[in-house]
């Protein structure tokens, strides 16, 4: 769920931070039967994962407490809109507009075409809020390229990305991307809502299954 942080008022952290800690993802989960949540941008199964839920935890009355210091509220809501592709449907847009309301944001949701996402969100970066899933591997290296369209820029989480790949060792490898996540997710240019669960059926008596 990228937030466009480059201008208004998501370039305020307490806003984004809010919007994180509104979303009630377990909820999401079930009702998608979508897998499991997450909670930074690095998945389970990826180099340098880490468990960032304590960062930015549900807490609706900390989310409610960050809006009112950048003064909003349920009678005077900050207006923002949503945008993703169709394919994914509408009721992740309803759940992300009721949970949102609940903080004083009054959330529009634009469901569109996917060829008009690409043009309006990916290329022109036209967009408060947008929703897509990101199902390459390894594709961390995204929040060290302030041109792609989430418009993230931290010199330090280029460095520490740079240091992970350049990494004589696994683990050391590993502390890198860890570190740069975590960066990443406390700046909060974005929440990461959850990741599909992959389910292999094997057979009994074959061996050699890739899991």
């Amino acid at each position: 769920l990228a937030m466009n942080s480059t201008k208004g008022p998501l370039a305020d952290k307490r806003v984004r931070q809010a919007i994180r800690q509104a979303i009630d993802k377990e909820s999401i989960v079930a009702a998608l039967g979508a897998g499991q949540t997450q909670y930074g941008p690095i998945p389970e199964l990826d180099p340098g994962y880490e468990d960032l839920t304590g960062i930015y935890p549900y807490d609706l009355d900390k989310a409610k407490s960050l809006m009112s210091e950048a003064g909003y509220s349920e009678s005077k809501p900050l207006q923002l809109s949503l945008t993703y592709a169709n394919i994914y449907g509408t009721e992740i847009g309803d759940q992300l507009r009721s949970q949102l309301k609940k903080i004083g944001i009054d959330l529009k949701v634009n469901v569109v075409e996917f060829s008009t996402w690409l043009q309006d969100v990916y290329t022109n970066r036209n967009y408060d809020i947008s929703l897509v899933d990101h199902n390459e591997s390894h594709d961390f290296a995204s929040w060290t390229d302030p041109t792609y369209y989430f418009g993230y820029d931290n010199k330090n989480v280029t460095k520490l990305y740079n240091e992970g790949v350049a990494a004589t060792s696994d683990k050391e490898r590993d502390a890198k991307f860890a570190a740069a996540a975590k960066l990443v997710s406390e700046d909060a240019p974005a929440d990461w809502l959850f990741n599909y669960r992959i389910t292999t059926a094997t057979a009994k008596g074959v061996e050699g299954f890739p899991f």
